[in-house]
């Protein structure tokens, strides 16, 4: 098979190193990496599996090794490349250039045991970095705002720099977690405050991916068992607490995805909150933070073995509230194990 590869995530999973100016390209049995002369050494330590080849320009030694190749077709994703940078390449070689979407994607889709055991490892951290979050709000998070909060998170997430972050954390305060994807206001954090974060770490550049709402309480902790005055906000936390157990508890290898979003959705509409779930169930999780396979009702992908994703149902009732609980999963004999 032959392909060229764009995308660092995509790049690293293939020779096991990347960076942010580099190629790939697989030829046959032949593969290689091009970079520049700043990436040298360090592409040379870590490669695996590939060649590295320094150039000044990564189109035009990419157009060399292929017409030295004489390959007839080569794969590629359109959404790794700019029309630029695919232009400077097609227009210059007689090869059939062949465009399949999620290409890397669909190859990362089924993670091996070594994978998981990275993965599960992101997830561990992840968690112990909630709880790490949670003692540091208590102890310094009171009338501070959302903005402080989330620089917060991401010194604790990040231990200061020793982690890369999946995503920039979400830290949101009552009203403002009604938007699933909230960014920071001047809302100060005061007690008994609804509070939603979002938020993860890597681990040898793989994800994890967690979501916790909380009643903020002198004692709180990012756990699944929140108490509120609200009986309103009460009800809403119940309800996505058992979508989520459900389709955890539920999955099983063979189910399509539709299925496994149906297991939180029906929950959802049934106690009437059904038109305030405004997002499919989760995502898959990896070297990207978004990645096969999709958990949403339009889905037909067949769960299988392997395969690692979130289970996040929510709730998002404008100007009021929002909750979600959000979870990894990998399927490990048939059935959903939290990591």
């Amino acid at each position: 098979m032959n392909y060229m590869l764009k995308d660092e995530n995509a790049i690293y999973y293939e020779c096991q190193y990347s960076c942010d100016n580099a190629l790939y390209l697989r030829l046959g049995k032949e593969a290689f990496l091009l970079t520049d002369s700043r990436y040298a050494l360090d592409a040379n330590e870590n490669i695996r599996g590939a060649t590295v080849i320094i150039c000044a320009n990564l189109y035009t030694k990419a157009v060399e090794l292929l017409q030295k190749s004489k390959v007839k077709k080569v794969i590629f994703d359109p959404k790794e490349w700019t029309v630029y940078g695919f232009g400077q390449i097609e227009d210059k070689v007689k090869v059939r250039f062949t465009p399949e979407l999620d290409f890397s994607h669909k190859k990362r889709l089924i993670k091996s045991e070594e994978t998981l055991k990275i993965l599960a490892k992101s997830a561990k951290l992840g968690r112990k970095a909630f709880d790490t979050l949670a003692k540091t709000f208590r102890a310094e998070g009171w009338g501070k705002d959302e903005y402080a909060l989330t620089d917060l998170a991401r010194g604790v997430l990040g231990k200061l720099g020793k982690y890369e972050l999946s995503f920039d954390p979400i830290v949101a305060i009552n009203k403002n977690a009604a938007k699933p994807h909230a960014t920071p206001t001047s809302t100060v954090l005061e007690k008994h405050d609804l509070l939603l974060v979002d938020a993860g770490l890597k681990y040898k550049r793989y994800c994890s991916d967690r979501t916790r709402t909380v009643s903020a309480s002198t004692s709180f902790m990012f756990d699944t068992h929140q108490k509120y005055k609200s009986k309103k906000i009460q009800k809403a936390y119940d309800t996505v607490l058992k979508a989520h157990d459900n389709a955890i508890n539920n999955v099983r290898c063979g189910m399509k995805a539709n299925k496994v979003d149906a297991l939180t959705r029906d929950i959802v509409t049934k106690a009437g909150f059904g038109e305030f779930y405004i997002h499919s169930t989760g995502h898959g999780v990896g070297l990207d933070i978004h990645e096969m396979p999709y958990i949403s009702s339009k889905s037909e992908t067949k769960i299988e073995d392997g395969m690692v994703y979130t289970i996040e149902p929510g709730i998002y009732i404008p100007n009021e509230f929002g909750i979600r609980i959000e979870d990894m999963v990998a399927m490990v004999d048939g059935k959903a194990v939290v990591l």
